[in-house]
């Protein structure tokens, strides 16, 4: 799916002359990783990234995603090396190698050392959002239910089994406790993944994005040196109505679950 998003990008952007010139050209490895847990606005402010002449959005690449737990256990420099070597043949095959790429994949929270080491004019960005509203979404999508059947684009299962980020001596905890706390342990994982990281990303809240596109755009240009014009304009493609379910969706005992997975990380960053 994600590969036939790019191609359609890639067709529409080959229709302009300067734009195949860009496309086929030197690869431009100043790419940007858009970081952060899943359902925190990460595809969005990726696509917004991405529509701005002289970037296109990879998406989410499924050779990245499905190589992360493998790439987090290997030396950094080994993981750079592979990464490099797998968006670099995205990039051909999509025709793109010529323009900045916007890769997406909330899973490289946990190899930001490897990503820098493999593109080192790359800027790292990392979209954050209020825990609590991250999983009033992961409840909704059903990602970590028990039972649920299927996988994502990648063939990674989803379910209540404890991935590869779960801490060693909390595997069985993960499938027993709450989806709700599940959750909450999915935001708290990749945010204190990316924190820890060593690696100095962007950091952009989604709720200010939400609220002040211009704002938001003004600084997260100038970080990845792009025009502040188009990213304001699709960054106003945006909304605010989310800002806060948590409010109306999480029932007290949910939002109990919450605060005692990740209650700690959430008043460190100012949501409470």
């Amino acid at each position: 799916m994600h590969g036939a998003v790019l191609h359609l990008k890639t067709v529409r952007r080959l229709a302009r002359p300067r734009a195949l010139r860009a496309a086929l050209g030197t690869p431009d490895d100043r790419l940007v990783f858009v970081l952060g847990s899943p359902r925190s606005g990460t595809t969005f402010l990726a696509e917004s990234i991405g529509s701005v002449p002289g970037f296109v959005d990879l998406s989410e690449v499924a050779a990245v995603k499905a190589a992360v737990p493998e790439l987090a256990r290997m030396p950094v420099d080994q993981a750079a090396e592979r990464l490099r070597r797998t968006l670099a043949v995205t990039r051909a095959v999509g025709l793109v190698r010529g323009l900045r790429g916007v890769e997406q994949t909330p899973e490289t929270a946990f190899i930001a050392p490897a990503l820098v080491r493999a593109f080192a004019q790359a800027r790292l960005v990392h979209m954050l959002r209020d825990g609590r509203d991250v999983v009033c979404s992961l409840l909704e999508k059903g990602w970590l239910r028990s039972g649920r059947d299927g996988g994502d684009d990648a063939g990674l299962p989803y379910g209540d089994h404890a991935r590869f980020w779960v801490e060693p001596d909390r595997l069985e905890e993960f499938r027993r406790v709450s989806e709700a706390r599940r959750a909450a342990w999915v935001w708290r994982a990749y945010v204190s993944a990316i924190r820890a990281s060593g690696t100095t990303p962007y950091e952009v809240r989604y709720e200010a994005m939400a609220t002040d596109p211009a704002g938001t755009a003004a600084g997260l240009a100038a970080f990845i040196d792009a025009p502040a014009d188009p990213l304001a304009e699709a960054l106003r493609l945006g909304h605010a109505g989310s800002i806060g379910r948590f409010r109306r969706d999480l029932t007290p005992g949910q939002l109990a679950d919450v605060e005692a997975e990740a209650g700690g990380l959430l008043a460190e960053l100012g949501y409470s």
